[in-house]
């Protein structure tokens, strides 16, 4: 039960009750009057009255519900859209022409092209990222999501700010919206971004969000060149099972990045030595002339003692 059905639902009940207790109330006034006891008559004639004022509240009650009381209750608990889910296209059979004279030949030709319908295959995640799920919780098969808007950017309120399909360069930034219900908390979501068929981006987590309300899923790599032109395409998950797809356009080359040029070491000027005096050579010394051995002198004859007499 959605918050406008329960609203109807307590005025339709607030204005029965109140036609009861007004009905109560004057059958117990009128019977109060015909009692002969002045106590008994008091009593019947307050439980009348009351009813009767009790009846009034009820139907200044439904009143005021009728007049504000989606207003009030939005403002607590805000509505969550409930995507239309797109129909499926389907595959129109191609026209087979009927020639109008038939030809009587022994050799039947063979049409050299088939006109064959391209048949799209189902978004499916890929096992290498499925290797990284991280979630046990089995996904609802009731859980929808609307149809993708793409823009720059974002409000606080999870609102695309001037959506599109197509963007010219520079581009830095893409963010797909989408509204949802009937999410499992712990689930895991994963969103894939292609770009002419090619995986470029990828994100997977257990979902952390409400059972219904506003998300989103953003690119932003580090390099603005990445946004290069052609087909992108983005695909929602819930678990294995696949929820919707939204494609855009981006067009026109991207933003070259400006290299930074470095300052350049400047130079120090280098000491330029001086040329030291180079030393004359020394004179060579000439040899001294080696001394000769000088003759040994020979020792002298010792004189005898002569005798005493």
């Amino acid at each position: 039960m959605d918050i406008q059905a329960g609203i109807q639902t307590a005025i339709f009940l607030a204005v029965l009750g109140a036609l009861a207790l007004i009905w109560s109330g004057a059958a117990a006034i009128r019977a109060g009057r015909k009692l002969m006891y002045f106590r008994l008559r008091q009593q019947r004639l307050t439980v009348g009255w009351r009813n009767i004022f009790g009846g009034l509240g009820l139907a200044a009650l439904a009143l005021i519900l009728g007049r504000w009381g989606e207003p009030v209750a939005y403002t607590y608990f805000p509505p969550s859209l409930t995507p239309t889910l797109s129909p499926t296209p389907s595959l129109s059979p191609t026209i087979t022409l009927t020639p109008s004279i038939t030809l009587t030949s022994s050799i039947t030709p063979t049409p050299a092209i088939s006109n064959t319908p391209t048949i799209t295959s189902t978004p499916f995640i890929p096992p290498v990222i499925e290797a990284l799920f991280s979630s046990l919780v089995t996904p609802n098969p009731n859980a929808v999501f609307s149809p993708l808007a793409f823009s720059r950017a974002i409000d606080s309120a999870y609102q695309p700010i001037d959506p599109a399909t197509v963007f010219s360069q520079p581009v830095d930034k893409i963010v797909a919206t989408f509204s949802y219900d009937q999410m499992l908390n712990g689930v895991q979501w994963t969103a894939l971004w292609l770009r002419d068929g090619e995986l470029v981006y990828h994100e997977t987590l257990p979902w952390n969000g409400d059972t219904g309300g506003y998300g989103f899923t953003e690119w932003q790599p580090e390099r603005a060149s990445e946004w290069r032109a052609g087909e992108y395409e983005v695909q929602i998950f819930a678990g294995l099972e696949w929820k919707v797809v939204g494609r855009f356009t981006v067009e026109g080359d991207p933003a070259t990045e400006t290299p930074t040029a470095s300052p350049s070491p400047t130079l120090r000027p280098t000491l330029t030595r001086t040329p030291s005096k180079t030393p004359l050579p020394s004179p060579t010394p000439r040899p001294s002339p080696t001394p000769r051995p000088s003759r040994t002198l020979r020792p002298s004859d010792t004189p005898w003692p002569t005798a005493t007499p």
